[in-house]
């Protein structure tokens, strides 16, 4: 058998809520990241709507050194609110939103560095912003997948279980 017809390893699907306790101590690791950035989006959202910007309004409003407006406020409190509940849950919940969440940010930074400057800009992003959206979609990233990918697991980790059952 040549090496381009040779079979695909066959990998077992993971079901996280099967390998990770509930009270498993990685929870806490996801419930602060989920917390810590829910409730500054939650800080920013409310600060950004007291001002009373325009829902699609551009211009040089700011809450906490970020430009918005009324539309970014509303989604900021929204999405601030989802990491919070997150939080709240913890465990594989608080895991999946993190990492679904920074993915989301990550490419909602690509998204605006590419319409600055333009009419598409609708929640009147900043170079400011987009690096904010960078640097949170990171750390929320960062906060879901900790002890869940790493070449350096401990054996009675459960994802290094899940990936080596025979």
């Amino acid at each position: 058998m040549s090496i381009l017809h040779a079979r695909p390893l066959a990998h077992p699907h993971v079901e996280l809520d099967e390998h990770l306790p509930v009270d498993h101590r990685l929870s806490q690791v996801y419930r602060f990241s989920a917390a810590l950035m829910g409730l500054f989006l939650v800080a920013f959202g409310i600060l950004g709507t007291v001002h009373r910007i325009g829902f699609f309004g551009t211009g040089p409003h700011t809450a906490l050194g970020l430009n918005t407006n009324g539309a970014l406020s509303i989604l900021s409190v929204i999405v601030g609110a989802v990491l919070l509940a997150a939080a709240v849950k913890g465990g594989n919940t608080a895991s999946d939103v993190n990492m679904i969440l920074g993915i989301a940010f990550l490419l909602a930074g690509f998204a605006f560095l590419f319409t600055l400057d333009s009419r598409f800009n609708f929640l009147n992003f900043r170079m400011q912003n987009v690096l904010f959206s960078f640097g949170v979609g990171l750390l929320l990233m960062t906060g879901g997948m900790y002890g869940r990918v790493s070449g350096g697991l401990p054996h009675d980790n459960p994802y290094w279980r899940s990936r080596h059952e025979q």
